[in-house]
């Protein structure tokens, strides 16, 4: 009809200005986590503190000494804004970082073993990210894989069994994004290290998210740090910086100065390396990290790791009442409830975080078209679908984004509607 031709009309600027504002936005965007997952890979794994992105902006709109030694006046090492602290830290003799974990293991290996073989128990072969996987990581290093025992069980003297001349390094893996359960059995680092003196070979650790703090303290399943390989005797330790850690992604390499010096001169380090950003962004993290208590606070993924039930409530009752006090319809009702967050990012699998959710349900309306209209908001607002209702995790939502999730909303019960 006429009448219904004017309103499409009407609609046409409002539909012109929304396809420019798209076509002309970046394609890597802020979104809004309300999936409860605290280390999202798909969304970027951990958040930088706004206080630490200003010593990455500083860093990177001006001219820095990355390369330059204040004191001598002369060309100096990136990695030597990094070591002191990491060592400080961890309690190892030296420290460098490449651009993530999986290039710090290749580093490693192609260093202290190519060409040689290196022991692992097979239950340890590990699948990360993207479909990457430890041997192949290792083959592109040069080492010879050597796998020992079974994927439930391997014993020390599976270990010795495989030694030989060809031997280079002992691998140990931290299976950190999964758990095996029931008639199983492991060798311990205490177990390897008297195996690596009798026989002088390197043992490696690779920990994968990778620790600083012990988490059991807070409530959380412990996970093996940092400090007690170096501790137990770990020639040389392994693990991601956008983790656990919560900081940038880099691979962090610590343990004896022999192994990472020769680890500096590689070729293949100059291919990884990091960059003023990185460095600049991981420096301001670690820092945080001598003060524990004030690192709770500023490092988000700790923070929210460690919310307690009451904090998670009383963010959830004032996004409720935003929601309620701007939104008075009667397709839509919103209450909180109780649900599980998760760690994510391939650490703590079995852990359950006991959690606040906002709990959207539509009367007559689509859920699976609200949903993917919060995704497509001009902020994303990314939440779960469970048993026909909208989830928005109270654990890794920032208050300040409350309002851009009620607009968001709004915005979206609108158009669902077809008032948009």
């Amino acid at each position: 009809t006429e009448k219904n031709i004017d309103k499409g009309i009407e609609k046409v600027p409002c539909l012109i200005e929304t396809r420019a504002n798209k076509k002309n936005s970046f394609k890597l965007r802020k979104v809004i986590n309300g999936t409860g997952v605290v280390i999202h890979t798909n969304l970027g794994r951990s958040p930088i503190d706004e206080e630490i992105m200003k010593n990455v902006f500083e860093i990177s709109s001006n001219y820095s000494n990355l390369e330059f030694d204040l004191e001598s006046g002369k060309r100096g090492s990136r990695y030597s804004h990094l070591e002191k602290i990491l060592s400080d830290i961890t309690g190892a003799e030296a420290a460098m970082v490449v651009n993530n974990n999986a290039a710090a293991v290749m580093l490693v290996l192609s260093t202290l073993a190519k060409e040689k073989e290196v022991i692992v128990s097979r239950g340890e072969l590990i699948e990360i990210g993207g479909s990457f996987r430890v041997p192949e990581v290792m083959e592109q290093s040069g080492a010879i894989l050597v796998d020992v025992g079974t994927t439930n069980k391997t014993h020390i003297w599976d270990y010795e069994k495989a030694i030989n001349e060809e031997t280079g390094v002992f691998l140990k893996v931290h299976t950190s994004n999964y758990r095996i359960l029931g008639f199983t059995s492991s060798v311990s680092i205490e177990e390897l290290y008297e195996l690596k003196n009798k026989y002088n070979i390197p043992l490696v650790e690779d920990l994968g998210s990778g620790v600083l703090i012990d988490l059991s303290k807070y409530g959380l399943e412990y996970e093996p740090t940092v400090q007690d390989s170096i501790k137990k005797g770990v020639d040389i330790v392994t693990f991601s910086g956008d983790k656990l850690l919560g900081g940038p992604q880099a691979g962090i390499i610590v343990g004896k100065r022999e192994y990472i010096d020769e680890m500096k001169k590689n070729p293949l380090t100059r291919a990884i390396r990091v960059d003023k950003f990185t460095i600049s962004a991981l420096e301001a993290t670690l820092k945080l990290y001598l003060d524990e208590e004030g690192m709770k606070k500023k490092v988000p993924t700790i923070n929210m790791l460690t919310l307690s039930q009451e904090e998670l409530e009383n963010k959830a009752n004032i996004l409720k009442e935003k929601l309620k006090c701007n939104i008075n319809d009667k397709n839509i009702g919103i209450g909180i409830v109780d649900d599980y967050s998760e760690v994510g990012g391939g650490s703590l699998p079995l852990e359950k975080l006991p959690t606040k959710c906002i709990c959207i349900s539509l009367k007559d309306l689509s859920v699976s078209k609200f949903e993917k209209s919060l995704r497509n908001f001009k902020t994303p607002i990314i939440t779960r679908v469970y048993k026909d209702k909208i989830y928005i995790d109270m654990r890794t939502i920032k208050e300040s984004d409350f309002d851009t999730i009620v607009e968001g909303v709004l915005e979206t019960l609108n158009e669902v509607k077809g008032v948009l």
